[in-house]
C-alpha cells in the first residue's frame, strides 16, 4: 500500500512542523487537536514556515502555494483520520493520554492505517494494546526543528510487523527525513539517549548555583563548535516537554531531585506562560535570542 495521506494529532510545535514537512513533500496532510485556538496557531505557523522556506531553502511561490493545498485543519477525530494511510501522534508525554487517546483512535480509524508514536521518552510498547493493531504500531520520532534535525527515529515494538517497520522508513526518507532505524526499544531513542545526559548536568549546574545558564551555554558552545547550549536546547524542545520528562524521571526512579526540578520548571516557567521559542520566551527571548549574537561568545 502506498502511504499518500498523512494525519498528524496534535498542533504542537513539533506536529506543525511535521504536517508541512509532509505536505512540502507532496502528501496529502490532516492536522487534528482537540482545540481549535491550536489548530489556528498551527495555520499561523505554516504561514511562517513558507516565508522560512522561500528564504532559507529556495522554495518557490507555487512550491509553497501546493504545500497550503495539500494542508487541511480539523477539530472532528473520526474525520480527520477516515482516509489515512499513516498517523503520527504528538499528545503530551503522560502515559494514561497517550493510552485513552489511541482507544478513542482505534475506535474512528479505518483498518488500512498505520499508527506512529512521536513520543520522545516512552516505548511504543507501553501502550501497544490500546491501539488495538499492534502491529501497525510503532514509533517515528522527530527531533525539532524538522527541516534542519532531519532526522526520523524509527523503532518497532515486539508485535510490530516487519514489513510495516520498512515502510515507515521508507516514508521518513520520502518527506525528506534520513531515516535512523533502532532495532529494540530504547527510552530516549538514539538522539535523546545522547542529549538527556548534557541537559541533566547541565540543570545540575545551575539549579546547584555553580554558574548561570548563559555562561553553562557559552561554555558548550564555544568548546564543541555547537549552535546551541543545553538551556537554547531546552527552549527549542520547549519547557512542556521539560516538565514532563522530569515528572516521569521522579515518577520512574523517586529521584527527588528530578521533582523539584519539575515544580522549578513550572513555577518559573509555565505558570508564566514562558514556554520557550513557541511562547517567544524560555531561558532566553525571541525570535532574536542572545546566544545567536557574535558578543554571546566572547
Amino acid at each position: 500500500m502506498e502511504i499518500k495521506n498523512v494525519t498528524v494529532i496534535g498542533a504542537g510545535v513539533l506536529g506543525s512542523q511535521i504536517a508541512w514537512q509532509s505536505a512540502f513533500h507532496g502528501f496529502n496532510v490532516t492536522i487534528y487537536d482537540i482545540d481549535s485556538k491550536a489548530l489556528d496557531a498551527a495555520m499561523e505557523k505554516h504561514k511562517g514556515y513558507a516565508a522560512w522556506f522561500k528564504a532559507r531553502r529556495g522554495a518557490t511561490g507555487e512550491e509553497v502555494q501546493n504545500t497550503f493545498g495539500r494542508l487541511t485543519y480539523t477539530i472532528d477525530l473520526a474525520e480527520a483520520v477516515k482516509d489515512a494511510d499513516i498517523i503520527s501522534e504528538s499528545v503530551p508525554e503522560v502515559l494514561e493520554i497517550k493510552k485513552d487517546f489511541y482507544k478513542k483512535l482505534s475506535a474512528v480509524a479505518p483498518e488500512k492505517a498505520i499508527f506512529t508514536t512521536n513520543s520522545s521518552t516512552m516505548v511504543p510498547s507501553q501502550y501497544a494494546a490500546e491501539t488495538g493493531r499492534p502491529e501497525k504500531f510503532l514509533a517515528l520520532h522527530f527531533a525539532n526543528p524538522v527541516w534542519e534535525a532531519n532526522i526520523a527515529e524509527i523503532m518497532g515494538q515486539p508485535k510490530t510487523d516487519k514489513h510495516i517497520f520498512d515502510r515507515v522508513v521508507e516514508f521518513a526518507r520520502a518527506m525528506g527525513m534520513v531515516p535512523i532505524p533502532l532495532y529494540k526499544e530504547q527510552s530516549g531513542y538514539v538522539i535523546n539517549t545522547l542529549l538527556s545526559p548534557l541537559l541533566a548536568a547541565a540543570g545540575n549546574l545551575f539549579f546547584n548555583g555553580v554558574a548561570d545558564f548563559k555562561t553553562i551555554d557559552k561554555t558548550w558552545m564555544i568548546s564543541t563548535v555547537a549552535k546551541f547550549g543545553p538551556f537554547g536546547i531546552m527552549d527549542l524542545v520547549g519547557m512542556q516537554t521539560m516538565y514532563h520528562v522530569m515528572l516521569l524521571k521522579a515518577k520512574q526512579t523517586g529521584d527527588l531531585n528530578a521533582q523539584k526540578r519539575a515544580e522549578a520548571i513550572k513555577v518559573n516557567f509555565l505558570d508564566k506562560g514562558k514556554l520557550g521559542i513557541s511562547t517567544g520566551e524560555g531561558f532566553y527571548k525571541y525570535p532574536n535570542p542572545e546566544y545567536q549574537s557574535p558578543e554571546f561568545l566572547k
